[in-house]
């Protein structure tokens, strides 16, 4: 049974918190790359959505999960930001 989320694509993006320190990069083929401080593809794996709820499984097996609630991503204790534009860029 299929119960992804219909609009799942909205969440695609960089997700980032707030001190910039960890990066999610949700990316359209249901993969993704996380960055931890300077450490780039710390971990990568794939992910599922459902409704407003991720599920997580790296490239190792490790599994995490988190929500989205209005426009964050309330994840293993973190909150993400999805990253529209950087600070100081021009669009």
């Amino acid at each position: 049974m299929n119960t992804e989320h219909t609009n799942s694509n909205s969440y695609v993006g960089m997700w980032v918190t707030a001190d910039g320190y960890i990066r999610h990069e949700l990316l359209p083929n249901r993969r993704y790359d996380e960055a931890r401080g300077g450490r780039k593809s710390a971990y990568q794996g794939r992910y599922t959505i459902e409704g407003d709820h991720i599920e997580y499984v790296d490239d190792t097996g490790f599994t995490a999960d988190g929500d989205f609630v209005d426009g964050v991503l309330y994840h293993a204790g973190m909150v993400l930001y999805l990253e529209e534009h950087r600070e100081g860029s021009e669009e």
